[in-house]
């Protein structure tokens, strides 16, 4: 669980990473007050993106609607969805794995955990579409599936058919922009989403720490009972001048093996176990490299519970006294 936690966590980045990423572009424009968020960002019209277009060091520009918190029915059933209103062949308009790209209006592109499959009628708002096309890998806010529409069927959905927009997405870095917008990098779009979530993060970091705290208690309790058990063995090992350094080393190599044991369960068994939830799962590889580390630590302070019965073993007991 520790690991699957861990998992979570890096979930969170590595999901906005890809769907920024998938983008293609290299900064984006969005309003002073959105602070590099592009979820729930502020709106300016859409005739900023030809100024932007035409600003020194931009190579090419497009403008993005992103909509998220959309209701849309799929199969007789209600999903939340992120709305992503692009222009057709422009940065944005997502490389599909199943299907064909957007063509026209009326059409999607949607991620695989949307559960629409291609030709798949699905109304988001009170428009109906067709799924055209899908992508993977495509998801914002802990999992919540992106759909690819037309800029113009986006606005009709958010903006009521006003020429509005949300972000324009440039290759090469604008020296200007209109008043009232900033210039943010890939990089720092990713962060300022990953800062809104970041109560969600602190509480399964915590959670993770909790079940560290739960598995040292369960190996000391394993090993406490251990020792009522063997206090006879204690015993003789005393009689026969073995010290207490050597009979906590006993333990302690006991407790490290049954938690280097858990841990390499724990790397097998997290392997089948991502499809339970419906945010990716990215367990960075630190954890990997931790985690055994942090098992023999646990198996350490663990046996301590269990020394003062082994050292308090008396030596007469080994005869039967």
């Amino acid at each position: 669980m520790a690991l699957l936690l861990s998992g979570l966590v890096g979930g969170f980045a590595q999901e906005i990473n890809w769907t920024v990423a998938g983008v293609g572009a290299q900064d984006w424009v969005l309003t002073d007050n959105s602070h590099g968020g592009i979820a729930g960002s502020g709106v300016f019209p859409q005739s900023d993106a030809a100024l932007i277009a035409r600003a020194p060091g931009v190579t090419s520009a497009a403008p993005l609607v992103v909509a998220p918190q959309q209701v849309a029915r799929i199969g007789g059933h209600d999903k939340t969805v992120v709305v992503f209103g692009v222009q057709i062949g422009s940065m944005g308009d997502p490389a599909v794995t199943a299907g064909h790209p957007l063509s026209g209006p009326g059409q999607l592109v949607a991620d695989v955990r949307a559960g629409a499959g291609v030709g798949t009628q699905i109304t988001v708002g009170a428009t109906r579409f067709r799924v055209v096309g899908q992508v993977s890998d495509r998801t914002m806010q802990a999992g919540t599936p992106i759909v690819y529409m037309t800029l113009g069927d986006a606005q009709a959905l958010a903006f009521e058919g006003k020429p509005l927009v949300t972000a324009v997405v440039t290759r090469g870095i604008p020296a200007t922009l209109p008043a009232g917008l900033a210039a943010q990098t890939n990089q720092e779009v990713e962060r300022s989403s990953l800062t809104s979530l970041a109560g969600a993060t602190s509480s399964i970091n915590n959670s993770k720490i909790m079940m560290w705290v739960v598995a040292a208690m369960i190996v000391a309790a394993l090993l406490y009972v251990s020792a009522l058990q063997r206090v006879r063995d204690f015993a003789v090992l005393k009689a026969l001048g073995s010290s207490s350094a050597a009979l906590f080393g006993s333990l302690a190599l006991e407790a490290v093996v049954v938690t280097m044991l858990a841990a390499a369960f724990a790397l097998v068994i997290s392997n089948f176990m991502f499809g339970l939830f419906s945010q990716p799962v990215a367990i960075p590889a630190s954890a990997f490299a931790t985690l055994p580390a942090i098992a023999v630590a646990v198996g350490l302070i663990a046996s301590l519970v269990a020394l003062r019965r082994a050292t308090g073993a008396d030596p007469a007991a080994a005869f039967g006294a």
